[in-house]
């Protein structure tokens, strides 16, 4: 939908990144260098027990996050990496993610 000469983009995603060939079990060193890299993009984020939700109005932005961050966990030390992304693209309406959760919490009140 346009709104005068725009069109709306609204891009979410949830991002989760997967470190394989370490030596431990445990994955926060990779996380943490992952949203360090993704703190150097100005893309909006929140890490989640299981991923990390992002967004932004710019699709080529949110891809190069994406990029940054997939590599900063090769720079960490991980010798081969599994990055997953789930896309939600919506140009009807800008919405945030708060919106999107507060929209299924006012449905279950």
């Amino acid at each position: 939908m346009k709104m005068g000469a725009y069109i709306l983009i609204m891009i979410s995603a949830e991002l989760t990144i997967i470190p394989i060939g370490t030596s431990d079990t445990s994955i926060s060193n990779y996380v943490a260098a992952a949203l360090s890299a993704l703190e150097k993009t100005g893309v909006k984020y929140k890490l989640s027990g299981m991923g990390t939700i992002m967004e932004s109005d710019d699709p080529d932005k949110l891809f190069q996050a994406v990029k940054m961050a997939h590599e900063a966990v090769f720079t960490a030390g991980a010798d081969r990496v599994a990055t997953s992304i789930k896309i939600d693209d919506r140009r009807d309406k800008k919405r945030s993610v708060e919106d999107k959760v507060r929209s299924v919490e006012e449905k279950i009140s």
